[in-house]
């Protein structure tokens, strides 16, 4: 059950650098009214990884070992 549980958390850390990849992709040429809508986007994916990585450390899970 833990691998299984490692496998999730993996796969939702993956989506989000994806996003945050294709976020910055689309950034870069988007339209001015676009980017402030593409930097709030970021901004939170970023604060969702803040918070996965100081949940990791309270819990001492290695951020390496789930993809941190």
């Amino acid at each position: 059950m833990q691998q299984q549980w490692i496998e999730f958390v993996q796969d939702i850390l993956i989506t989000i650098h994806e996003n945050i990849r294709d976020l910055k992709e689309r950034r870069s040429f988007a339209d001015p009214a676009d980017v402030t809508h593409i930097e709030a986007k970021l901004l939170a994916y970023y604060e969702i990884l803040s918070a996965l990585r100081a949940s990791a450390t309270q819990f001492k899970i290695p951020h390496d070992q789930i993809g941190l």
